[in-house]
């Protein structure tokens, strides 16, 4: 019996790996059809006499790949990268901090609910990009200023996901457990979070995206470190590159753009794992 158990084991590990796989080829090939229409939009006026439209202007991956080559030899582009992502990471943290207690307290009181979201709702809308000038004006260092405008990302999306997970809990739970008497303590620790979890993680993945897409506007405040550029953060790189307008300028603007890419990616995946860890019950379904 148990050598048939240990038989079976290779057997069911076997199709996971292979899914891996497949899901890995078809990730490879949608990058490379992606180069692909981009080295062919980048040619197109050579190769059809007149650019595509706004692809056409693009440069080259090849003449990206040379400058980001000359690039990574540079300490000034890991510092930019570095700084980049502590700031993302320090106002992402601060909006989960806040935000999923937040969003706690609107979806389990009633009044909590009635007297905050009605002003929540209405300073939702605005942009993160909209308070940069309030930004420099409320807080006495740059940093600090482009914290807030990268809190105020995640900050929303955060809340209103855990606002929305807890109030789609089944409230037959609630009924069972107070039925077997289980105090409100036990009922938020054992119904409530394990429901929402979730659902933080889900705000986290996109308050974790929108965090890197205002990294620009909120590095826009630090004026760019030193003389060079050098030292205000990815986003002030592509706007340093792009005011400079010089040799291999949109080869570093789209140099900037894939490194924020790639930096926002990681830092999803960092939280999907996370997530798959933290929530074991939702990988048996």
């Amino acid at each position: 019996m148990d050598t048939a158990i240990r038989a079976q084991v290779p057997r069911t590990a076997r199709p996971i790996r292979t899914h891996l796989s497949v899901d890995a080829v078809r990730s490879a090939i949608g990058i490379a059809v992606f180069v692909a229409i981009w080295e062919l939009g980048a040619h197109s006026a050579q190769i059809f006499g007149a650019p595509f439209p706004w692809i056409g202007r693009l440069p080259a991956p090849e003449a990206v790949l040379a400058t980001w080559a000359d690039l990574v030899v540079h300490k000034a582009y890991w510092i930019d990268l570095y700084l980049s992502f502590l700031r993302v990471a320090s106002g992402f943290l601060v909006a989960v901090v806040i935000g999923v207690p937040f969003g706690l307290l609107l979806a389990l009181n009633r009044w909590a609910y009635q007297i905050i979201f009605p002003t929540f709702e209405v300073i939702r809308p605005i942009p993160p990009i909209a308070w940069v000038p309030a930004s420099i004006l409320f807080w006495p260092t740059q940093d600090l200023s482009i914290g807030f405008v990268i809190f105020l990302g995640a900050f929303f999306t955060i809340v209103l996901n855990v606002l929305g997970g807890t109030r789609n809990i089944d409230r037959r739970y609630f009924e069972a457990a107070r039925s077997m008497g289980a105090s409100r303590f036990n009922i938020f620790r054992r119904i409530v979070i394990p429901s929402v979890l979730p659902s933080i993680l889900v705000g986290a993945v996109v308050g974790m995206g929108i965090s890197w897409e205002v990294v620009i506007a909120g590095e826009l405040i630090s004026g760019g470190g030193s003389a060079a550029g050098a030292g205000g953060g990815i986003g002030f790189f592509i706007w340093n590159a792009y005011v400079t307008a010089g040799q291999a300028a949109e080869a570093k603007i789209v140099v900037g753009m894939i490194s924020i890419g790639i930096m926002g990616y990681a830092s999803s995946e960092l939280i999907r794992w996370v997530g798959r860890r933290a929530t074991p019950w939702l990988r048996l379904r």
